[in-house]
């Protein structure tokens, strides 16, 4: 069982309940509609003519409010994605220990230093090159040392 359900299974009732508001609250804050209602609501405070201090008092109390709300709800998606990226190292280690001819110290590399990573790729891109007609025609063996290029590399 992984660490992630057996967190979620260890919070009690009020714990749960407390997430799952966060979740609900944290979704409709985010909706620009949302923001534009506080600033419409802000306004129309302003308008009136209501004592300030209560207004920023609430936005105040609101801010810090929500920016729990969002942080919870973002520590619980880094989980699930750490625990979806786990899944995948195990079952791309898993196909390359089983696959004839692939290079079994490939399994594992993510625990690897990124100069260590850089240099398997590098291996791999020679690897391709030493294939030679048998890796492909030229622009098949281009295209798979491009993909390894992209490997890694931050979307702009």
């Amino acid at each position: 069982m992984t660490d992630t359900r057996s967190k979620i299974k260890e919070k009690s009732a009020f714990e749960r309940l407390g997430c799952q508001i966060s979740t609900v609250v944290s979704d409709i804050a985010a909706n620009p509609l949302a923001q534009v209602g506080v600033i419409a609501v802000c306004g129309l405070w302003f308008a009136l003519g209501f004592n300030t201090n209560v207004l920023t008092a609430v936005l105040s109390i609101l801010a810090i409010t929500l920016t729990q709300m969002v942080l919870n709800r973002q520590n619980e998606r880094e989980a699930d994605d750490r625990r979806r990226d786990v899944a995948m190292h195990a079952k791309i280690d898993e196909l390359v220990i089983a696959m004839k001819g692939a290079r079994n110290e490939m399994v594992g590399i993510e625990e690897l230093d990124e100069e260590e990573i850089e240099q398997l790729k590098e291996d791999a891109k020679q690897a391709i090159d030493d294939a030679g007609p048998e890796g492909g025609d030229a622009e098949d063996r281009d295209a798979a040392k491009r993909a390894i290029d992209e490997v890694g590399e931050q979307p702009t």
